[in-house]
């Protein structure tokens, strides 16, 4: 499959739109009480455009004549300013989503070396996102590129 790793635009909205209410949905239905669909576009202009403006935050496509295939999101980020905390500066990708019939074709794995890539040249050598556990599909790919588990967030319910 022929496909191109570029920075999105705002033309790419309605395409952007798509995967995120992909996603949506698919963590409303592993997660009813964390996550709600949409009841409208799955993300506003807005929200795109302030991504696309944000000097410190990328928007990567995969895209193929003119479809939107996947995307990722990922943005800069300070340490906290915390006693305990060691200052540095990381990558964190907030979105990797990849239409449901291009999975497992490489474009998660292309559009996360783009994000290397990036983090590279903006001399940033760390990279972190967080995966729900029940998106074992995440996870493998994760693992497979060499991400491991660095802390885990629990809950109850009372």
């Amino acid at each position: 499959m022929d496909y191109m790793i570029r920075q999105a635009t705002q033309a790419d909205y309605s395409g952007l739109c798509e995967l995120f209410a992909e996603a949506d949905t698919y963590h409303s239905q592993a997660l009813p009480h964390v996550f709600q669909p949409a009841s409208g576009p799955a993300r506003t202009p807005e929200y795109i455009a302030d991504i696309l403006a944000n000097e410190n935050s990328r928007l990567f496509v995969a895209e193929s004549e003119g479809q939107v295939m996947g995307l990722v999101q990922v943005d800069l980020r300070e340490a906290p300013d915390h006693p305990i905390m060691t200052p540095r500066r990381y990558a964190k990708v907030d979105s990797l989503i990849v239409g449901k019939e291009f999975r497992r074709s490489g474009i998660g794995q292309s559009l996360m070396k783009r994000v290397h890539q990036w983090a590279c040249e903006r001399g940033v050598h760390e990279v972190e996102l967080n995966v729900w556990e029940f998106n074992q599909g995440a996870i493998a790919l994760y693992e497979k590129l060499g991400y491991k588990t660095a802390a885990r967030r629990m809950w109850t319910t009372l």
